[in-house]
């Protein structure tokens, strides 16, 4: 079963390269208290990915931190030195963006957003979504049906939603 609105978001240890190497993220923490907005994609540096949805929340950072979004936070089945190396190719780091590793696919399956597509290659990936949650609560989710599109989940839809 997949998360929905009025779920709390599940226990999740994510990865992010510090300054010093691997680190690890309490995603219960970091949210805590606090209204964000997560997105999840299938895989870093793929085309709809890299195009179109890491693009899309830059182009409304502002705009959602000012309807009170404090942190915009993506996260896709890699590691952190692929999380690291897209977040500066596509200047999410640049903007403010928190581009977070789900290695091991741990947090994505106790979402239910888990899938696999063995003809390019993804076992274990992130279905595309955005969701906007407070204080750890779902309060909107947007989800793509389709991995290779990006028109709900994208940050222009988001915006629209608050």
């Amino acid at each position: 079963m997949s998360i929905k609105p009025g779920d709390t978001l599940p226990q999740a240890t994510l990865g992010r390269m510090g300054d010093n190497g691997p680190e690890t993220v309490d995603l219960s923490e970091l949210i805590k208290g606090r209204k964000v907005v997560i997105f999840a994609v299938p895989a870093a540096f793929s085309s709809t990915c890299h195009t179109a949805h890491v693009p899309s929340f830059i182009r409304v950072k502002d705009d959602l931190a000012a309807k009170g979004v404090e942190d915009i936070i993506c996260i896709s089945v890699n590691d952190h030195f692929v999380m690291k190396a897209w977040a500066e190719a596509t200047g999410g780091e640049a903007a403010g963006i928190k581009m977070l590793a789900d290695a091991d696919g741990a947090f994505t399956k106790s979402l239910g957003m888990a899938f696999d597509a063995p003809p390019v290659g993804f076992f274990g990936r992130s279905r595309r979504y955005a969701m906007l949650v407070e204080d750890g609560e779902v309060k909107v989710l947007n989800l793509e049906e389709a991995p290779g599109t990006c028109e709900l989940s994208g940050g222009e839809a988001m915006l629209q939603k608050l």
